[in-house]
């Protein structure tokens, strides 16, 4: 542990967002052992992940947001609002972008006659959407190391390594949600699990750029900060609530709960 702490930042951050990217690929390699996973267990990791999510989006991201226009000297509520609102909208359209398509459309084929070759371009948008919301948190990890190197308020080490372990612990489900319905579509063990890991592989590109942003564009820093903020919560709103509240409301709450605490302890007692 020591040796971690003493490396770079952005050496730092690349290593956590590595770590996001294999806990997705860990997901992903269920579809070489199941071709079903206990939703039960599934639904409390997306709830604690969301919580764990919504409490380091304000303690470690948003918070410092403010924090740093303060010592910037510039507006407090404004640019943090700016920022919070782009990264929110940046999921929004990214997922409007995806359900515009239908898979017989992109084909030129009937919607009710779509051939076996729809599933690799399903496989291939299924991939993108999950890419899309990987970005702004492989970023998050990046800029909350950076951001204590940085000597930004409001931010520490505790807090951006708790961070990449919450956004890690929701990618497994999110790596299996990948690979095991491409299996059931038919695509072979090894293509399914390549397409599942594949989603997680921007993480660490996203980490080592934002571990940079926070080192040397300090100044662009609170609205980075609160875009990763904004997306993450519109990941957890979008997503992980959605999906984990369809068929067991009470153990996503308890999950919830439970990671947003767990999140608040480390990073407001620790911190």
């Amino acid at each position: 542990m020591n040796s971690f702490l003493e490396l770079n930042p952005v050496l730092q951050g690349l290593l956590a967002t590595i770590f996001t990217w294999a806990i997705t690929a860990l997901g992903a390699s269920l579809v070489f052992f199941f071709k079903k996973v206990n939703k039960k267990f599934l639904n409390s990791m997306l709830g604690f992940s969301a919580g764990v999510m919504i409490a380091a989006s304000f303690w470690s991201l948003l918070m410092p947001s403010i924090e740093l226009c303060q010592e910037l000297s510039v507006n407090k509520f404004i640019i943090p609002s700016i920022g919070f609102l782009l990264g929110g909208i940046f999921i929004i359209f990214a997922d409007k972008f995806m359900d515009k398509f239908s898979y017989g459309k992109i084909l030129g084929y009937d919607s009710n006659k779509i051939s076996s070759e729809s599933k690799y371009k399903k496989s291939i948008l299924l991939v993108i959407a999950v890419t899309l919301h990987n970005i702004p948190e492989g970023l998050a990890v990046g800029v909350a190391f950076g951001g204590v190197a940085a000597g930004i308020p409001g931010t520490s080490i505790v807090a951006a390594i708790t961070l990449a372990f919450g956004i890690g612990l929701q990618n497994f489900p999110e790596g299996a949600a990948v690979s095991l319905p491409l299996r059931k579509e038919g695509l072979s063990v090894k293509r399914s699990f390549f397409y599942g890991q594949l989603s997680g592989l921007v993480e660490p590109i996203a980490g080592v750029f934002g571990a940079l942003a926070a080192l040397t564009a300090r100044s662009v820093l609170p609205i980075l900060l609160a875009f990763s903020a904004g997306a993450m919560i519109s990941v957890v709103g979008s997503e992980l609530l959605p999906e984990s509240c369809i068929e067991n409301k009470t153990l996503t709450t308890i999950g919830l709960i439970l990671g947003f605490i767990v999140m608040m302890i480390l990073d407001v007692a620790l911190g």
